[in-house]
């Protein structure tokens, strides 16, 4: 799936120029031929967000941050578009306890999207950041706590609205968390947590998709993984 890239055509076409051209002069980077104000105006945009600079030699190359940006354009259509890729996730199951009784820490969301939801913790990976690293952060941010962390499985979730709509795509490393330490957060911005036996999670209401496949996979000592499409009424 492709997204337009939030640049004028002309921004877009200067950069898909650089992808290929390590340094450029001006006259080679205007393929298509328009003013020279024009294109100076749309060229220098480029300049002040960072993505072009200008040698000494009077040539242009994408910086590091414009080759990052670039890199995501989708070279074979004739249109300024991105490639839309999955998000990359932590997934956090936190247990205490063991048989019938083992609890699992359970939180439900009070943010869009999928407001009032309940399931696992989740965070997004961020850039630069190991999933170890995310999990750790989003274990203290989310819920106050720490632990032993151990990747039991790596789970790609698509939801779709009943008219086929692709709504989330994400990847989602999996870890187990036993030995927590520190006292619960039983709310914070975004959501609050509670304590629950697998009977009491799999019986609330506005369950995520895959609770109960994720309460599996934490009780086994498994590397595991899977790819599930779902159909969601509320987003």
């Amino acid at each position: 799936m492709t997204q337009k890239a939030d640049i004028h055509a002309i921004q877009g076409d200067i950069l898909k120029t650089l992808l290929f051209n390590p340094e450029a002069r001006f006259s080679d980077l205007n393929i298509n031929r328009i003013s020279t104000d024009h294109f100076s105006f749309h060229l220098k945009k480029l300049m002040d967000t960072g993505f072009v600079e200008k040698l000494k030699e009077g040539q242009y190359r994408l910086t590091s941050a414009g080759k990052e940006f670039a890199n995501r354009f989708d070279v074979d259509t004739e249109k300024v578009v991105l490639e839309r890729q999955a998000k990359i996730g932590v997934l956090i199951g936190c247990v205490e306890g063991t048989g019938r009784a083992r609890k699992y820490l359970i939180q439900q969301r009070l943010k869009e999207p999928y407001y009032g939801f309940y399931g696992f913790m989740t965070g997004k990976v961020k850039w630069g950041e190991t999933v170890y690293e995310t999990a750790r952060r989003e274990l203290k941010e989310e819920a106050g706590l720490g632990g032993d962390l151990t990747l039991i499985g790596i789970k790609h979730k698509m939801d779709y609205d009943p008219a086929g709509n692709l709504l989330e795509d994400k990847y989602f490393y999996v870890f187990r968390v036993e030995e927590t330490t520190g006292a619960l957060l039983e709310t914070f911005n975004g959501g609050r947590n509670a304590w629950m036996t697998k009977e009491e999670a799999l019986a609330l209401p506005d369950l995520f998709d895959g609770v109960d496949e994720t309460i599996d996979w934490l009780n086994q000592d498994k590397l595991q993984f899977v790819e599930s499409k779902y159909t969601v009424a509320k987003y």
